[in-house]
Order: structure tokens, then C-alpha cells, then sequence
């Protein structure tokens, strides 16, 4: 591909007993080849899993330096390693973000702009706090599409932020979600979500969250909706249409 002017990237890669993926590795094995290269856009998350082998990996000031130096200005980058996981992870991207879509954010997430984002999925085996989804919030601010991942406990559930607002959130999943992200997205104390029209969650969740439907701080987050997708066994209650007016 000696000829290619443009490159677009957008890779999650798994690795053992290795390192990240940083910018001299791109440039040697993939850039060097390309002398016409006027334009490259990526995002790169590269999981490592190193069981058998120590490894000293790169920090995040190491990653950035990298493409640095091989004259990347605009690039952002973020490292970590999940207290209960034996796999590191780094998030590589250039700046502007160009792609529709943001995997595997997770706790070290630095914050930017990334309005072009419509669909998020976080994910991460330390607890997000509802500071990290203030940032998030303004990090994204077209987002439509949230997924989480996340079955850790919050460890910060009282405190004095202000209300989190994702304004354009039509679709939220949480049925991979502990119930303190329930309580933290359909609590109108803590997130304002203005146009959310589908909730996906667990039921067993859904009914410790609402307090059996009757908990009065979600109803007005829970009344919008218009789909609610349930899973696990789930016996509908008498007062289901007056928590949920619009879903069928």
C-alpha cells in the first residue's frame, strides 16, 4: 500500500505476554510502509494479558510521548489496569475523534470533546462514580446510545455534584449493570435524562431500583419511556402503567 494517502483505523486487539500497541509500533510496522500518508484517523484499544511473563508496560506519559515523536501532535491516550483483572488496557485515538462509536471507556478516562460519538460503551471492573459520568456527560455531549458494564458496587454514593444531564440519550442498556447504575441513571436526583425512550436492564434489578415501582424519585426518568426490554423472569405488576405510562 505504498500508494495510500489516507488510512483510517479503528481496532480492539488482544495480546499475551506483550505490550501496547503505541506510536512507534505503528510506525514501524505500519507507517514506515507508506510513504504517501497524508492522513491517518485511528482509535485503538489494545488489551493485554500477561500471565507467565512480567512485563514493565508503558505508562500513559510513555504511549503519548510515542506518537510524539514520530509526529503526531493531536492524539489522545489513556492506561489501566483494573484492581480485580489481570489484564492492562490502553486506549489510543487521534484527535479530532472521527468515529461514530466509543468502546471500552473506562475509570481512567481523561475527558475531551467528542461530539461526533453517538454510541458509548462503558466498561471496567473498578466502580464508575458519578463524577466520572459528569465527565462523561460533557465529553459527549451528542451522545444517543449508552451501554454499561460495570458489576462493581459505587463506592462514593453519597455526595454533593450536580445532577449529571445527557440531553440527547434515547437508549440506555443496563442489563450487564450492578443496580447502583440503575439508581444512578433513572434517580432524577443524579441524571436528568430529557429524551430517553428505551431502557434494556435486568428485572431483578429494575424492581430492588424502583422499590417494587413505587420509589418516586425515577418516576419521571421511568415515564418517558417508551420500550422497556426486561430480562429474566418477570411477572408484570399492577402498577407497572403507572410507573411506565408510555411503554405497551
Amino acid at each position: 500500500m505504498s500508494n495510500l494517502e489516507e488510512l483510517t483505523l479503528y481496532l480492539s486487539i488482544k495480546r499475551t505476554e506483550s505490550t501496547y500497541i503505541d506510536g512507534t509500533h505503528l510506525y514501524d510496522e505500519i507507517i514506515i510502509h507508506m510513504p504517501r500518508l497524508k492522513k491517518f484517523i485511528f482509535s485503538i484499544n489494545t488489551f493485554v494479558f500477561n500471565k507467565h511473563v512480567r512485563s514493565d508496560l508503558p505508562s500513559n506519559n510513555d504511549i503519548h510521548c510515542s506518537f510524539i515523536r514520530r509526529g503526531y501532535q493531536q492524539v489522545g491516550s489513556y492506561t489501566h489496569t483494573p484492581s480485580t483483572e489481570k489484564v492492562n488496557i490502553c486506549h489510543v485515538y487521534s484527535f479530532p475523534y472521527e468515529f461514530y462509536h466509543f468502546l471500552h471507556l473506562n475509570c481512567h478516562f481523561p475527558g475531551g470533546m467528542f461530539d461526533k460519538v453517538r454510541c458509548l460503551i462503558m466498561s471496567d471492573a473498578d466502580p464508575f462514580e458519578h463524577e466520572l459520568f459528569e465527565i462523561v456527560s460533557h465529553s459527549f455531549p451528542f451522545l444517543q446510545t449508552l451501554i454499561i458494564i460495570n458489576h462493581q458496587p459505587q463506592q462514593r454514593k453519597q455526595h454533593s455534584s450536580p445532577i449529571v444531564t445527557f440531553p440527547h440519550l434515547i437508549s440506555l442498556d443496563l442489563r450487564m449493570a450492578n443496580v447502583d447504575y440503575v439508581e444512578q441513571f433513572l434517580c432524577d436526583t443524579k441524571t436528568c435524562l430529557p429524551c430517553l425512550l428505551k431502557l434494556t436492564i435486568r428485572n431483578k434489578s429494575l424492581v430492588i431500583a424502583t422499590n417494587n415501582f413505587t420509589n418516586d424519585a425515577m418516576r419521571l426518568n421511568c415515564a418517558r419511556l417508551q420500550s422497556l426490554v426486561i430480562y429474566g423472569s418477570y411477572v408484570r405488576p399492577e402498577n407497572f402503567h403507572t410507573y411506565f405510562p408510555s411503554c405497551p
